[in-house]
């Protein structure tokens, strides 16, 4: 356990909650019968299908098994005060990671092997804490109907095929606004914004061999330009028309995002205060919907 960082002590997910996940979270809440339907009708099933391919085609991780990712994952649960849940390395030339949950289930994450090959061990326990962030801020049942959409849509056409067609925009626009959420609990576990940044960087445009070669810097530079280009309204309606159907906002706005809330009063009251002091609220004035 890194001893120079803050244990987040009855942390609670409200106090760190970017204010668009929880407009877009409520939102999803007034669709009538969602939640039941997705735990009744798609829990049981998604859960053996994801749990099947785990076991069949990962490696599940643990104390006998890639060790010190297992230390990175108890390390970041035990800041965020947070249940371990299983962690998983997945073959796959594509960096990616995600979270499955359901709730009274076991959750898991799967980390692919291309993403791990080109970050730093700081930089992995970022990537499991965001994933972490999902199960603190109770994701899980609006995460399995994206997660269904994203990865399992080809296996299972029909349900891939109603699913998009009634609920993929406001699905697509959901998930976009918790992963704010996910980067700042990410945030909370290294608690170092620079480290969650050079993460973004590295998925824009990172690979084994040219990650050690990037600029942060030169990076943060390159967010402050995407927002310059906001400035006017075709700008912005480009913007909104290039993030309409991603499952994240783009890295260089998470980079901004996650380097304003470093400097804010709520994420210093946090971390000074252990993760126990009363809630704050933001204010709707100041973000941006994308």
């Amino acid at each position: 356990m890194d001893l120079s960082k803050k244990t987040l002590i009855g942390l609670r997910a409200d106090r760190f909650r970017h204010p668009l996940d929880l407009q877009a979270t409520t939102a999803l809440k007034q669709v009538p019968g969602l939640d039941i339907a997705i735990r009744s009708l798609l829990g049981s099933v998604a859960e053996q299908f994801f749990y099947l391919n785990n076991i069949a085609s990962s490696v599940l991780v643990s104390e006998k098994q890639l060790p010190e990712l297992h230390k990175l994952l108890l390390e970041a649960c035990k800041i965020l005060d947070l249940e371990p849940p299983q962690l998983y390395v997945q073959q796959n030339p594509v960096p990616n990671a995600y979270t499955f949950a359901m709730r009274g289930k076991q959750p898991f994450i799967m980390l692919h092997t291309s993403l791990i090959e080109m970050l730093t061990p700081e930089e992995i326990q970022a990537v499991i804490a965001h994933e972490l962030g999902h199960l603190k801020c109770e994701h899980g049942v609006y995460l399995t109907i994206a997660n269904i959409m994203v990865l399992a849509a080809n296996l299972l056409p029909t349900w891939g095929t109603v699913l998009a067609q009634s609920l993929q925009e406001q699905m697509m626009q959901w998930i976009r606004c918790a992963e704010f959420s996910c980067d700042r609990a990410a945030l909370l576990a290294v608690q170092e914004p620079r480290t969650i940044m050079s993460v973004l960087m590295k998925l824009a445009g990172g690979s084994p061999t040219l990650a050690p070669q990037l600029n942060l810097d030169a990076f943060i530079e390159q967010a402050k330009s995407y927002d310059d280009i906001a400035k006017n309204s075709l700008g912005e309606l480009l913007q909104t028309a290039q993030t309409a159907q991603l499952t994240h906002p783009v890295p260089v706005i998470r980079a901004r995002e996650i380097q304003r809330w470093a400097s804010s009063a709520q994420y210093q009251t946090i971390i000074q205060g252990g993760g126990e002091s009363n809630k704050l609220q933001e204010t709707k004035g100041g973000w941006r919907n994308w």
